[in-house]
């Protein structure tokens, strides 16, 4: 790819950022956020209290980039089928025929995930890890590109089931969706006050700023990144430096690891870096790894935070120069 290329497509994909900011004010990193790990090849847990626009930030990303989505709402009762699809009998023709399901577009979101058993969780397993659905002994690919964008309530736990750690380690990164700033709830007041209407983007002026070719470019250049052995190494120690923490029961595997550096070469390449450096490693690091520590019991009854611990550890692991 020429460099004249390169700073293109780059230039696409922050009028990506520009678009959806006509829908959503005040969650630009939130936004960058989505960005990264759909050009990571990643998929994101968005934590927030209801009322913070993550659905919106969702179908808003959706349509600046002119990608298929589709909505799975998550209830109790939902079954493994009504994610992935299933055969249904076709009395025209006596045979059982496969019915797809909400899983097979390009960008799902996955509302309240937490509110389904750990079964129907089971059933995005495989779709987000393989990119895949097996049914009845076929295996159908799904959509290039993919992406998994499920939102979960931080502050109601009735009737919602803890995310496995098998689940969570799917997830390239879990951003927390804040209450924005006062001046951008002002912002956000007066536009609905002028007659804006979330279910209309159209009428707000969002339009198609990317092609899935381009998105998929994009994905080839943050991919070819350069990364030296020492930036390797570094990520290396602060992965074994979260596993003998103190406050940590549980630290993060080889494949957080590897998460940690296609999030920062995809944030590399958002900044027209040709190689990470330490500072794109850290600012990646919490986002990336927040959802996989476990901390001791003892350690949460005392406040201690695994941002906190995180950030900890990059104070003090030995960065290279």
């Amino acid at each position: 790819m020429t460099e004249t290329s390169d700073v293109a497509l780059r230039e696409t994909m922050n009028r990506v950022r520009l678009e959806v900011g006509k829908a959503v004010i005040g969650q630009d990193g939130t936004v960058t956020g989505l960005l990264i790990a759909l050009l990571a090849r990643g998929h994101v847990l968005l934590e927030g209290v209801p009322g913070v626009a993550k659905t919106l930030l969702v179908r808003a990303f959706s349509t600046a980039l002119g990608l298929d989505t589709k909505r799975i709402q998550f209830t109790p009762d939902l079954m493994p089928g009504d994610v992935s699809g299933s055969l249904v009998y076709d009395s025209r023709t006596g045979e059982f025929e496969f019915r797809e399901g909400p899983i097979f577009t390009n960008i799902v979101l996955a509302d309240e995930i937490n509110r389904t058993p750990p079964k129907t969780q089971a059933a995005l397993l495989e779709a987000m890890e393989e990119r895949q659905v097996s049914t009845d002994g076929v295996t159908r690919p799904l959509p290039d590109p993919f992406m998994v964008a499920a939102t979960q309530n931080p502050i109601e736990h009735e009737g919602t089931y803890t995310l496995p750690e098998a689940q969570l380690d799917r997830f390239l990164l879990k951003l927390i969706v804040d209450v924005p700033a006062r001046d951008a709830e002002v912002a956000v007041l007066r536009r609905h006050a002028e007659g804006f209407d979330p279910r209309d983007l159209a009428a707000a002026g969002l339009r198609r700023a990317a092609t899935a070719e381009e998105l998929r470019a994009a994905q080839r250049a943050a991919a070819s990144v350069a990364v030296s052995d020492d930036l390797l190494a570094y990520v290396v120690d602060l992965a074994r430096a979260t596993r003998v923490s103190p406050s940590v029961q549980v630290g993060v595997s080889p494949r957080a690891a590897t998460a940690l550096l296609a999030a920062a070469k995809a944030w590399a390449w958002l900044g027209g870096y040709p190689a990470i450096t330490p500072d794109h490693v850290q600012t990646m690091l919490v986002p990336t790894w927040r959802h996989r520590v476990r901390l001791r019991p003892d350690a949460e009854l005392e406040g201690v935070s695994v941002d906190s611990v995180l950030s900890s550890v990059m104070q003090q692991t030995r960065v290279p120069l």
